[in-house]
């Protein structure tokens, strides 16, 4: 099961528009009010559409207006906590993280783990890797990263591939880096063109990661996006 070969990362598709979603956090929005991600393709075209209509700024899933200060995204998604939303819970996990309140990260994302968040369970193997808010725990660390992995999540199965290459053990480490690129991962492609020039990896496996590599990353694209892309940048 380790091993077996995700169909799809942890993300899976915009709800909107049904395409696979990006794996960088600059290409997509969490929203607050419903925990949907949505690609910044469709984000730009509601806007636009907003726009022209002179409407007022939703959610471009569930339409619920666009909070206007920090204060009130925060209500937003401690209502969604209080229904039991892991997402939410382990948003607000991140937001403790980044003020260095460990604890507290802690325990949304282990109560956010506990409801089937993947995401909850790779922030966790990194608490339990540096010790913050907890004692260093290494078999804790590779059980929450194994959970991740498995659940699709490619950041965690890249860190895999460097827990198990950082241990000599560098066929199981390969084995993790081409799931992950075969699903998009740039850090692990870039990982395995160094496994193939000390000669760790076969041309063949190199060749067929690439090649999905690529169709991966493709299948991301969209002239929606591209467009958002042109927006963003002008």
């Amino acid at each position: 099961l380790l091993f077996k070969q995700s169909e799809s990362s942890h993300l899976g598709d915009c709800p909107i528009c049904l395409r696979p979603l990006p794996l960088y956090h600059d290409e997509f929005t969490l929203m607050g009010c419903c925990s949907k991600i949505i690609c910044r393709g469709c984000e730009i075209a509601d806007r636009l559409r907003e726009k022209e209509a002179n409407l007022h700024h939703a959610c471009p899933f569930c339409r619920h207006p666009i909070p206007e200060t920090e204060e009130e995204s925060d209500k937003d998604v401690m209502k969604r906590v209080e229904k039991n939303d892991p997402v939410a819970m382990t948003t607000i996990g991140r937001t403790h993280y980044e003020r260095g309140e460990y604890g507290a990260a802690l325990e949304y994302y282990t109560k956010a783990a506990e409801l089937g968040d993947v995401d909850a369970h790779n922030h966790l193997s990194i608490l339990y890797r540096d010790g913050e808010g907890v004692e260093k725990d290494e078999k804790k660390e590779l059980y929450h990263l194994e959970e991740a992995a498995i659940a699709g999540h490619l950041d965690a199965r890249h860190n895999l591939g460097c827990y198990e290459g950082g241990r000599g053990r560098f066929e199981r480490g390969v084995k993790h880096y081409i799931i992950a690129a075969n699903l998009g991962l740039d850090e692990s492609i870039e990982m395995l063109m160094k496994c193939y020039e000390i000669g760790q990896v076969s041309i063949e496996d190199f060749a067929g990661a690439l090649s999905s590599h690529q169709a991966a990353v493709d299948a991301t694209k969209s002239p929606q996006r591209e467009e958002a892309l042109y927006w963003e940048t002008t």
